[in-house]
């Protein structure tokens, strides 16, 4: 059914039970998995531009995180005799939301994997939700994993 999944994964607990789910998909699907990181904007600006360092060190400690997120997908894709191929990506300068929904576009994903921190009530509009806003404006199906 499924031909080409797309996890995104920032590095969380819910990301690693959704990671679980995308892989258990694909292996009884046959499907090709991506896996996407997205680093959102440098969130101070204008201090970057007076000191670059903050910007390198945010910058750095991102594709850090996404290293160690994207490995943890890799290991649970490896299982023995039954490793998946995993394709990796980053997504540096946009938003979670436009990251994704544009990876899906151009892997040409026929389903979104993405893990919910759960939050509900009051802390869910004041925090707001990638996972309700990409289930929101996908184009295809999304599933979402707690």
């Amino acid at each position: 059914m499924f031909k080409r999944i797309l996890l995104a994964t920032d590095g969380s607990a819910a990301s690693e039970n959704a990671a679980r789910t995308a892989v258990e998909l694909a292996r009884a699907h046959g499907a090709r998995l991506t896996a996407v990181y997205v680093v959102d904007p440098y969130p101070y600006l204008g201090i970057g531009e007076a000191n670059p360092m903050g910007f390198d060190a945010y910058m750095a400690a991102a594709r850090d995180h996404a290293a160690q997120a994207h490995t943890r997908v890799t290991q649970l894709a490896g299982g023995p005799g039954e490793a998946l191929d995993v394709q990796l990506r980053l997504v540096e300068d946009v938003s979670a939301l436009d990251g994704i929904l544009n990876t899906a576009r151009d892997e040409g994903a026929d389903l979104i994997v993405v893990g919910s921190h759960g939050r509900s009530g009051v802390g869910r509009v004041f925090l707001g939700s990638v996972a309700g806003k990409v289930v929101a404006q996908s184009k295809v199906p999304v599933l979402v994993v707690r």
